[in-house]
């Protein structure tokens, strides 16, 4: 309780939540938002950010590797899909946040590019205070062969990251 004269300072705090087309990072935000947002008392004013990253576009030439013609038609249709697909994973976090019930400002983010990249400038450019992500429960030899996004994230960033493993992996 701040006395006569004094200024109650409030500090903002930034989640990023990585969010993607899986039910692993939808678990991901909605446990950031019960176990991080709840718990906010209100000296500080937090700020999730959901962060999705496109894959980045694909390079065509006007031929493809057989040697036919690439259509116009072909290329905007994936655009358009990309696009979709998008505003499809941004509405479906935002339902997660409405039934919620916390009281959080949400900013939308979309990259392109190599996720874990993306993930890890993002988080570096806002200044994040944690960084949220959902585990695909990748076998070892699955995640020797992809790599995991989540793995090299957690070396990478400066903050600290909280890997939410979805209850059907255990």
């Amino acid at each position: 309780m701040a006395m006569e004269g004094e200024k109650t300072t409030r500090k903002e705090s930034r989640i990023v939540v990585a969010v993607d087309e899986s039910e692993e990072s939808m678990y991901a935000l909605s446990w950031c938002l019960s176990n991080f947002t709840a718990k906010n008392d209100n000296s500080t004013n937090t700020t999730v950010v959901l962060l999705y990253v496109k894959p980045p576009p694909p390079v065509y030439s006007s031929f493809d590797a057989a040697g036919y013609l690439f259509s116009t038609d072909v290329i905007g249709a994936m655009k358009k899909y990309g696009k979709e697909l998008v505003h499809s994973v941004m509405e479906r976090a935002e339902a997660v946040y409405r039934n919620s019930g916390t009281n959080v400002n949400i900013e939308k983010k979309v990259g392109s590019g190599d996720a874990k990249d993306v993930i890890c400038h993002t988080v570096e450019k806002l200044g994040a205070d944690t960084l949220v992500m959902g585990s695909h429960g990748y076998s070892f030899f699955k995640r020797t062969l992809l790599g995991s996004v989540s793995d090299y994230c957690a070396k990478n960033v400066k903050c600290p990251v909280v890997i939410v493993k979805h209850p059907k992996q255990n």
